[in-house]
């Protein structure tokens, strides 16, 4: 996995979570072909649990490439998190203000310089009672459409059970089995010179949305034709 880029904290933050990872996870990662070598990349996960954010990483250095969070600000006022979160040159997004669209800016702007950032559209985890993906919010579309990168849609499942909703600790034992497959890049080239209309925006998340929810689709269908064999 990539070294180069990582930042000091945030490379100390992930060699001590990667021997967790090895020894009670049961990771499985699929679709790293898809993610091109280099050049802006946006990676769109669904969110389930706060243990996404560590196995979306890993699936990013796996990937070979270095990845750029986009999470809440609050992150980055917290005593050690907050240097990993500078650390690793991520990006942080003020909820619930009209701060939020400025802090597109930044990331269009590191999409532009060839980095991969890593976004949770949803903004939230999901509320759906089966845990499918909700309804995206619209930054993930002005991200794509203004930088015009590629948008990798990536679905996430297990994670929920590693780290359920709500609780502070893992579920270590029995060892808990995630899955992280990608897909092509959602087609959104029709879009890049029409305005930005709400009506724009709104058709380039549900594209995102849809194949992220058609990978992870995949994922429960095969599991539960394991189950059933």
């Amino acid at each position: 996995m990539p070294r180069r880029g990582r930042g000091f904290w945030f490379s100390l933050a992930i060699d001590v979570l990667w021997p967790v990872v090895v020894l009670f996870v049961r990771l499985k990662v699929r679709g790293k072909q898809h993610v091109p070598g280099n050049g802006g990349v946006i990676l769109a996960f669904n969110h389930l649990s706060n243990a996404d954010t560590v196995a979306a990483v890993v699936f990013a250095l796996m990937s070979n490439r270095v990845p750029r969070v986009l999470a809440k600000a609050s992150l980055w006022r917290m005593p050690v998190v907050g240097w990993v979160m500078r650390s690793g040159g991520h990006i942080p997004v003020e909820r619930g203000t009209v701060k939020a669209s400025e802090a597109l800016r930044p990331a269009v702007e590191a999409l532009r310089d060839g980095e991969c950032v890593m976004v949770f559209p949803e903004g939230t985890f999901t509320d759906d009672p089966e845990n499918w993906p909700m309804k995206g919010k619209s930054g993930v579309a002005r991200m794509a459409l203004e930088s015009r990168v590629p948008v990798v849609p990536v679905a996430e499942w297990g994670t929920q059970d590693l780290l359920p909703k709500g609780k502070i600790l893992p579920r270590l034992l029995p060892r808990k089995k995630i899955e992280v497959v990608a897909g092509a890049p959602v087609d959104l080239s029709d879009l890049y010179d029409l305005d930005l209309t709400a009506e724009v925006l709104a058709e380039a998340t549900r594209r995102v949305m849809a194949a992220i929810t058609t990978m992870l689709s995949g994922i429960r269908s095969a599991q539960a034709g394991s189950q059933s064999a």
